[in-house]
């Protein structure tokens, strides 16, 4: 099965209105995928934006993401890497894709998330995905700039979704995605609340739509309180693991592929033998720069055993 990844964001902007966005993963890395602001191939991402005037201790941007992956694919835990220690990510390890990732961000503004896009047939010699989250944190080019030139070589990967953003205290946030399944151009992401999983951004799989929703409560429970409180919810939503069924939409683009495992597949937290959801991350961003990474992470293939890691850093832009 294609790993997924669900993220959840938030993001505030200088201005003031609020945007979210959550998208499924697919084979490979997954994404619940949501952002207050969603993502994702197999696993949904939500995404939120806000433009309007940011409030004192208010968060921009809200992550939150589930990675649903093999069990037995070596990876690293997430930890800071590049030069200078400039980049926070988990890291794939595995043979021949080593250094790919599926999410991460850096302390210069510049985040990406991954999630594949369901299709019963893969192409193996196809390009590993992970390098296009992995080369973007560590280049100088704008987010819009990078995903017009991933465009142009998208035929070379098997199917996936790519957000891209450049985070900036003092000129502005600017989030961008694309995906090679769909549209020939990327789009810039106006404020709002967005949902990504292994379909294209925004498409109503039941699961997502179900992800987003408890995001967005959980966010709406959160105002006040404190950020741990806020880190918590949104761990319980990606560890969510109702079937969201019967859902024709994901369905007709497995096909035969996703019927044996479709009753785990359709839920934000996968679980199937020897694949599923193994990694979560919450990214929140405040008004004034200050990031808060979570990663919980399973530890030897062990459903019992999870570590809990947290960074945080003031963006250096």
């Amino acid at each position: 099965m294609p790993p997924e990844l669900l993220c959840a964001g938030r993001c505030v902007g200088q201005a003031g209105a609020a945007q979210a966005w959550h998208c499924p993963p697919g084979q490979g890395h997954s994404v619940w995928d949501a952002v207050r602001m969603p993502l994702g191939a197999g696993t949904p991402v939500d995404v939120q934006r806000r433009e309007d005037s940011a409030t004192e201790g208010s968060h921009r941007l809200i992550l939150a993401a589930n990675r649903d992956e093999f069990y037995s694919r070596p990876s690293k835990l997430a930890d800071f890497w590049g030069n200078n220690n400039e980049i926070l990510s988990g890291l794939d390890m595995e043979e021949g894709k080593e250094g790919g990732t599926w999410l991460g961000i850096s302390t210069r503004g510049k985040l990406a998330a991954l999630t594949n896009y369901l299709q019963p047939q893969l192409d193996w010699q196809a390009r590993g995905r992970g390098e296009l989250v992995t080369h973007f944190l560590t280049t100088d080019v704008d987010s819009l700039s990078y995903l017009k030139k991933v465009s142009m070589e998208g035929h070379l990967y098997n199917g996936f979704n790519l957000i891209a953003a450049d985070l900036s205290t003092a000129k502005g946030d600017v989030i961008c995605y694309y995906g090679n399944r769909g549209e020939p151009d990327p789009i810039v992401l106006t404020p709002g609340t967005y949902g990504l999983s292994n379909a294209l951004l925004e498409t109503p799989w039941r699961k997502l739509c179900f992800g987003k929703q408890l995001f967005l409560e959980a966010v709406e429970r959160s105002q006040a309180l404190p950020k741990d409180v806020l880190i918590s919810d949104l761990l319980d939503v990606l560890n969510n693991e109702e079937a969201q069924l019967p859902d024709p939409a994901i369905e007709d683009q497995g096909g035969e592929y996703v019927q044996p495992v479709l009753s785990k597949y359709a839920a934000v937290c996968v679980r199937c033998p020897g694949y599923g959801t193994r990694t979560n991350t919450i990214i929140l961003v405040d008004a004034d720069g200050h990031v808060t990474f979570t990663e919980r992470s399973m530890m030897d293939k062990d459903l019992s055993r999870w570590e809990t890691r947290t960074y945080e850093f003031t963006l250096q832009n």
